[in-house]
């Protein structure tokens, strides 16, 4: 209840907010995405920017989800050293993957590049790309030995989106590309057949119960 009531104040703030972020928030809203993927709203984080609007997404495969995330589009109209812009993109995106794929040395490198690569491939131009590729594995003793190891990828990264027409970032695009790396996380093939540029890893764990 108190979600909800956090995600309209959300809806609230944007609509009241200066137009250039209006625009944006209206294009997310408004994009068209992959079927396999859900996205809804979620209460945003208030003291990262003046303004901010937040969404969460999950893979999905019948009633199990493959990768999940969130994706965060902060503005402050005056500016920010950091960002070189005055707005800014935040993700998170999580998946299970196989220990021994979790192994591989060259894991955080191409999940990196997964997430690069989708944004060029869009043709998207964007700035002061920062982030984290973060491996997590579990091992279960004693009454849960039973259960097989996991092993968890974690991906957080920001990056600055440039900005367009009246100071407006393409937000769709942007968003579009977000979901092709939660798509990538996830295992799924690439939207295009033949995407040159999509960098693949052994199969992931099976999908998670939701």
């Amino acid at each position: 209840m108190d979600e909800a009531k956090d995600t309209e104040n959300d809806r609230r703030e944007a609509d009241s907010a200066p137009l250039p972020f209006r625009a944006a928030v209206d294009a997310l809203r408004a994009a068209r995405l992959r079927p396999q993927i859900e996205v809804e709203p979620t209460p945003a984080p208030k003291r990262l920017a003046p303004y901010s609007y937040a969404l969460e997404a999950a893979v999905v495969d019948g009633d199990q989800d493959l990768a999940d995330g969130r994706l965060v589009l902060l503005h402050d109209p005056a500016g920010h050293d950091a960002w070189r812009g005055t707005f800014r993109l935040v993700t998170l995106v999580r998946a299970e993957l196989e220990p021994e794929m979790a192994a591989d040395p060259l894991l955080p490198e191409v999940c990196w590049s997964w997430l690069t690569g989708a944004l060029q491939a869009r043709g998207l131009t964007y700035g002061e790309p920062s982030g984290t590729v973060t491996r997590a594995s579990s091992h279960y003793f004693g009454g849960l030995s039973a259960r097989p190891a996991a092993s968890q990828i974690e991906i957080r990264a920001s990056w600055t989106p440039r900005e367009g027409l009246g100071g407006v970032p393409d937000t769709a695009a942007h968003l579009a590309s977000w979901c092709d790396l939660l798509a990538q996380v996830a295992g799924l093939p690439p939207a295009v057949p033949g995407d040159a540029s999509v960098v693949t890893l052994p199969q992931r764990r099976g999908p998670q119960s939701r």
